[in-house]
């Protein structure tokens, strides 16, 4: 009887084994049918690109003059005016006036429908057009409610106001402080000392007239970052391991955090002289002439998909702009220090995330028919596209089988194309004949699909009637993020800035 059960277990065991071996097999099947379908899509999403690309082939110039430099802020850290806020999704002065040098831009008025801290607009002022952005944070908006005050009339009286704070530094005395609002990810900011200097501050700008109101605020915007414990990165705001929300897995390190004394002061400083001294530069494109009749500036608030439409046809000879790329990126956090300041709540946080073009991926989807009954001819031109659906479809299939590092990925994605034609119908619409149409924008990937954002909108704008005169092209793409090269590997993306003329 012993060996008999003896004999039983092993046969027990035995299929066992064999049932796990057929577990595995199918697994491995799975595994592999489920690579090939990937590899499948991919290779269609490739082809389709390649043909689109091969389609736009005369239009894509490599221009050896366009630098990262010049297409970021980072060129207006050396212009006066331009580099008191670190507006780092902005691109530089010098590309608007390389481009307005580089084709002819009819006299009239220019339009950016994602003016943000307004470089297109005060570097089209510049060389004498008249100019108008659309913008829809309350930070964008002061950013440029401030700098229009500063070109105007009054430039004496500010500076004169500047120097009296410079002399009399209020916010080192004692006295009442202004409770300013907190967010929940901007709580623990700052340094008790440097909240309370903040909050000084705030209280005594208020008995200025409302120019200087404005242009103390403004200051004090400028130097939020450098007085916290956070750093602007990409999609959220860093924490530096020194503040109270320090974790034990926290060992970022931002370096010097200034303090609240010497960071105003510099400011103050650098604005009173760069008012002092005008906008001076010195660099290969400029041709800005002294005798240039300064244009008027605008500013229109709210989201580009609302204010668009009730804008005149053919009222703009240029538009010159960068929409917020696919990539993820949320200004309302990114800027959440400005806006707590700013006092925005919670809620109106979350509804300007929403209202703004869909770029992160807690952008509900959009009912754009509902906001314009005119989109339903771009949105067809959407639908029949073969490489934007194909893409669409793959990250539709990926988010069902919840291979997406984040399932608001496929939606964010189709409302980013979708919202983008509608602002490119409507930028078609308020152009006039010959108008050109100038944008900078980055290709993306996600899931191993890279996602030519070029030829996706170019083909779209020509669709709509623009021709699409040139695809400018920086010399060095830039890479995927860590994440995707760890899974797929390095392949270089297109940054390029779209040249669209308007024929008709």
């Amino acid at each position: 009887m012993m060996l008999i059960g003896y004999a039983l277990k092993v046969t027990d065991i035995h299929t066992i084994g064999n049932i796990l071996r057929m577990q595995i097999e199918v697994i491995e099947k799975v595994k592999k049918t489920q690579v090939s379908r990937d590899d499948i899509l991919l290779r269609e999403i490739e082809e389709l690109d390649n043909s689109l690309t091969e389609y736009f082939s005369d239009a894509f110039v490599i221009d050896d003059a366009l630098t990262r430099k010049l297409v970021s802020f980072q060129a207006n850290k050396e212009r006066t005016y331009y580099r008191w806020y670190k507006y780092k999704e902005a691109f530089s002065a010098d590309l608007v006036e390389y481009l307005f040098r580089k084709y002819s831009v009819i006299t009239g008025k220019i339009l950016d429908p994602f003016a943000g801290a307004g470089t297109t607009l005060f570097a089209s002022s510049s060389l004498g057009y008249n100019s108008e952005g659309i913008e829809v944070l309350p930070v964008g908006q002061k950013i440029i409610t401030a700098n229009i005050l500063v070109r105007g009339a009054n430039k004496q009286k500010i500076i004169f106001a500047l120097e009296n704070w410079l002399r009399q530094k209020p916010w080192n005395d004692e006295g009442k402080i202004k409770i300013f609002k907190v967010l929940r990810i901007t709580d623990g900011a700052y340094s008790p000392e440097t909240h309370h200097k903040i909050g000084r501050y705030l209280n005594d700008l208020e008995h200025e007239p409302p120019e200087i109101k404005e242009i103390l605020l403004f200051a004090l915007l400028c130097i939020l970052e450098s007085i916290s414990y956070t750093r602007k990165d990409g999609q959220y705001l860093r924490w530096d391991y020194r503040s109270r929300r320090r974790n034990s897995k926290n060992t970022f390190d931002k370096g010097k955090i200034l303090s609240f004394n010497e960071a105003i002061v510099k400011k103050l400083n650098e604005i009173k002289n760069d008012m002092n001294l005008g906008d001076v530069k010195n660099d290969l494109f400029s041709f800005i002439q002294k005798d240039i009749q300064i244009g008027e500036i605008g500013l229109l608030k709210g989201s580009c998909l609302e204010v668009l439409p009730n804008l005149e046809n053919h009222a703009y000879s240029g538009i010159i702009t960068s929409p917020p790329y696919c990539n993820r990126y949320d200004y309302t956090r990114t800027y959440a220090l400005e806006h707590a300041l700013l006092g925005v709540n919670e809620s109106e946080l979350v509804c300007l995330r929403q209202a703004m073009l869909s770029c992160t991926v807690e952008n509900k989807a959009k009912e754009l028919i509902g906001l314009n009954k005119e989109w339903h001819t771009v949105i067809n031109v959407c639908d029949s596209l073969p490489l934007l659906q194909k893409v669409l479809g793959y990250l539709d299939y990926k988010k069902d089988k919840k291979e997406l590092n984040n399932i608001g990925i496929a939606r964010m994605v189709r409302g980013y194309f979708y919202e983008m034609a509608c602002v490119i119908q409507e930028c078609y619409r308020v152009l006039d004949k010959d108008g050109m149409m100038f944008m900078v924008n980055d290709n993306v990937k996600y899931a191993g699909a890279a996602i030519s954002v070029d030829t996706i909108l170019s083909k779209i704008a020509e669709d709509i009637g623009f021709h699409i005169e040139n695809i400018l092209v920086l010399p060095q793409g830039k890479g995927n993020s860590s994440q995707q090269m760890g899974k797929h590997g390095r392949e270089a993306l297109r940054k390029c800035i779209y040249i669209w003329r308007k024929d008709k």
